[in-house]
């Protein structure tokens, strides 16, 4: 028996099928329209979380600064962003971000792969996204690359090492014959920390050498070679609770201060050398100015961050100068808390509001013996870009003066005052001493930032009546770290590096004004 079939007119099925293929246009019409948005979407939460892991491993607060296989596997991630989104808004800062990262592990760790890969994602950059505006500074970091790579043909010379007591530890110096890439990293069984100091090559006297100590926390410390002129500088390790790294310049010296820890024995106490006191270095000018003729020295500096709260200051790119100064004030604080001889106390610590006039009676009521604000410049010409250093006085030239209206704008002082302020600045007793510190901050803002920042200007030492600093019972000035208004310069201030360099700057002129005020003397055993 044959089943018997139900037939149907065609016109129904046919209406079907063009309802279906009409219902499929629009499916793959909306989707068209919004694949786009979804990628973009995608792309940028891939970017922002490896921009987030990058910020996380050059954190100054880090304990070990980030490992070759670290660097390389944040490498990989932004070059996922380019791998499956390469017609993205963010593929070309995914490249720079990713050659950065391999130009750094060939400066720390000196493989040659990575200088590869860093100049291969540089030529990508260049080909693939021409109209990206960071084609402009792909040549500079190829020239950087090339540098480091000369640079390695010819070692830095380790030239000597120093162990000295400390009240809270031991500090070792270890001086070489310019600055050097290095990593370190603390280990156990026995407890010890190395030091990688990369394209270096130690003198005769120290090839190899171990220098043994029968007391404190810092019982040896051991040199030896490693390949592609590294050299490697153990400390043995008694009783260490922690240890800091920092660097000194003029001679370059890598300083490691290792604190005693609970259990360690008491030491013998130390005593001064005996001898006639150290005498304060002359001037720039090569005079005596009334601090030095009286002997007087630093122990305590207020760092004021500008602005902040209701007062952003100027703007760019993204950033406040409030957030950004603070930020670079925070990484100052953390390196002088370094040093035994300095005591740092900030005017502010989070975004808030302080008048001008209550930041110098904060550094008054600490009996600071220095002050130093801190400031990102700004100007309607675009092109303007560089460092200066201000000190109080009247201001010389218009620039001085726009700078001083612009920054003092949050006074809320009135012109009833106008004669006290003429006068307060007239009689500033500070000037020959705020100026020396101010030629120190300059020298150092414009040396250590030009390395990264060619064509950075140095706009040097002015004078302006910045309300900030009047009233200041110790040597004062305000620093104008880069320019906000400059792309090129503000693309430099949002990266860690660059802020780094900011406060490490600001930390050595510091010390070198300390040390040229009052040599503080060196501890050692009866």
């Amino acid at each position: 028996m044959i089943a018997s079939t139900h037939l149907r007119s065609p016109f129904p099925a046919v209406a079907s099928r063009g309802v279906f293929v009409a219902c499929l246009g629009i499916v793959l019409t909306l989707t068209a329209l919004v694949a786009p948005t979804v990628e973009a979407t995608t792309a940028r939460e891939l970017y922002a979380d490896a921009l987030a892991r990058e910020r996380t491993l050059r954190a100054p607060t880090r304990p070990q600064p980030p490992s070759l296989d670290e660097l390389r596997a944040l490498v990989r991630r932004y070059q996922d962003v380019v791998r499956q989104y390469p017609r993205s808004g963010y593929s070309d800062n995914a490249l720079w971000q990713a050659s950065g990262l391999a130009l750094d592990a060939f400066q720390h760790f000196g493989n040659a792969t990575d200088r590869r890969d860093s100049e291969r994602l540089l030529e990508m950059l260049r080909s693939e996204y021409p109209s990206s505006s960071l084609v402009a500074r792909v040549d500079e970091r190829v020239a950087r690359l090339g540098a480091l790579a000369h640079a390695r043909l010819r070692p830095t010379a380790i030239s000597a090492i120093e162990r000295t007591r400390l009240e809270a530890g031991v500090r070792v110096t270890i001086q070489l014959g310019g600055e050097v890439s290095y990593r370190h990293e603390r280990l156990e069984n026995p407890d010890r920390v190395f030091f990688d100091l990369q394209g270096t090559e130690a003198a005769p006297e120290l090839l190899d050498a171990t220098f043994s100590f029968s007391d404190d926390v810092v019982r040896k410390i051991r040199l030896g070679r490693h390949p592609n002129n590294i050299t490697r500088v153990v400390l043995d390790l008694d009783n260490v609770e922690d240890y800091s790294v920092f660097s000194l310049y003029s001679p370059y010296r890598l300083v490691i201060d290792a604190v005693r820890g609970p259990d360690a024995p008491t030491p013998e106490p130390l005593t001064v050398r005996g001898g006639e006191p150290a005498a304060p270095a002359a001037n720039a000018a090569g005079n005596f100015s009334l601090s030095r003729q009286l002997g007087l020295g630093v122990s305590r500096i207020v760092i004021d961050p500008g602005h902040g709260g209701r007062d952003p200051g100027a703007r760019g790119s993204g950033m406040s100068e409030a957030a950004l100064v603070l930020d670079i004030s925070l990484r100052l604080k953390a390196l002088l808390a370094s040093q035994p001889s300095i005591d740092v106390v900030l005017t502010r610590e989070t975004d808030r509001f302080i008048p001008l006039e209550e930041r110098t009676a904060i550094a008054n009521r600490q009996r600071a013996d220095l002050f130093l604000s801190i400031h990102a410049n700004a100007s309607t010409n675009r092109k303007a870009r560089g460092v200066e250093t201000y000190f109080l006085n009247f201001a010389t030239n218009p620039e001085a003066e726009a700078l001083a209206a612009r920054e003092n704008a949050s006074s809320g002082r009135t012109m009833a005052r106008l004669q006290d302020l003429v006068q307060t600045i007239a009689l500033n007793n500070k000037l020959d001493e705020s100026r020396e510190f101010a030629e120190m901050v300059q020298g150092g803002l414009d040396q250590k930032l030009r390395s990264v920042n060619p064509q950075i200007r140095d706009l040097g030492v002015k004078q302006a009546p910045f309300v900030v600093l009047i009233g200041a019972d110790m040597p004062s000035v305000l620093a104008e770290v880069s320019f906000l208004s400059n792309r090129a310069e503000a693309l430099l201030l949002k990266q860690d590096d660059y802020r780094q360099r900011i406060a490490q700057a600001l930390f050595e002129a510091v010390l070198r004004y300390q040390r040229t005020l009052k040599n503080i003397q060196v501890a050692s055993q009866p």
